[in-house]
This record gives C-alpha cells, structure tokens and sequence, in this order.
C-alpha cells in the first residue's frame, strides 16, 4: 500500500482521523485526546492494516498548547503513521495507549515526567528520570525556569 492509498483508506474508513500536511517523512493524522485509545485499537485490530508496533511517543510544548505525537507501523505491511493529538495548555491530560501497545509505559512516564501531561490508566506512572522527590517542575516545558542550582539528594 502506497502513502497515498494508505491515506485515502484512513479518510474513507477513520472519520476520527484529519489529515494534517505537517507530516515530513510519514501520514501525520491528528485525533481528539478522548478519541485516542479506541482509534489506536482500531488501527492495531485492522486486518487490512495491522498497526502493531509503537516506534515512540513523543511529547511537545508550543506554548499555546502542548501534543503527543504516535508513531506507529505495521511490520507486515511496512507502513507507518504519526498520530497527534493536541492538548490544552492548562491541565493537560490524556489516556494511557499502554494497552493497545505496552511499549507505550515508558515513553507515557517520561511524558508524564518531563512535561506534566497527566496520563490517566496507567499501570506504573513512576519517576524514573528524575529523583523521586523532586518538585521543581517539569523541565521541558518551555516556561519552566531552571533553578541555578539544582541540588539532587544524596545517598
């Protein structure tokens, strides 16, 4: 299947999907953060298509509002997709993919970790970037004002 058939399947058969042009190298489909898990599952269960694999999950801050960015595939069939979805700036939150693909666990932590985006049905949403007790923030936020000296507990 070609880009452009796999596009066209997607627009015929996934009304939740729209096409976003922004896509350099794969498709790039944006879907509402509610519509997430139940896309995701449709795309993995697909017989035609068969996205079984998550490359990576991604998270972004625009300063207007911040993205998750899915990367998936087909081994089978060698296709791929990103999917974004855009969340508010303001209390952002979003459903765990973990299990559509458990390989989303570590990727959704770090998200969680490192911007703050609350992921809601997540089995282990633990630190494992950052101390545990650490609370000055999220450090790739584009607001978050790095202290001059961060001090990390000692052993």
């Amino acid at each position: 299947m070609t880009k452009e058939e796999l596009k066209s399947y997607l627009e015929s058969n996934y009304p939740e999907l729209t096409y976003s042009e922004s896509g350099k190298y794969d498709l790039l489909f944006i879907v509402e953060a509610q519509k997430l898990v139940k896309t995701c599952e449709k795309l993995r269960d697909d017989v035609k298509l068969q996205f079984n694999y998550l490359g990576n999950i991604s998270g972004v801050d625009t300063t207007e509002n911040y993205l998750t960015v899915y990367q998936i595939a087909s081994i089978s069939n060698k296709l791929r997709l990103d999917i974004k979805v855009i969340l508010p700036h303001d209390n952002p939150s979003i459903n765990s993919v973990q299990s559509v693909w458990p390989a989303a666990n570590w990727y959704e932590r770090e998200i969680w970790e490192l911007y703050g985006i609350e992921i809601h049905n997540h089995d282990n949403l633990t630190r494992f970037l950052l101390p545990d007790d650490w609370d000055q923030g999220h450090p790739m936020r584009k607001d978050w004002d790095a202290p001059d000296f961060i001090r990390f507990p000692q052993k």
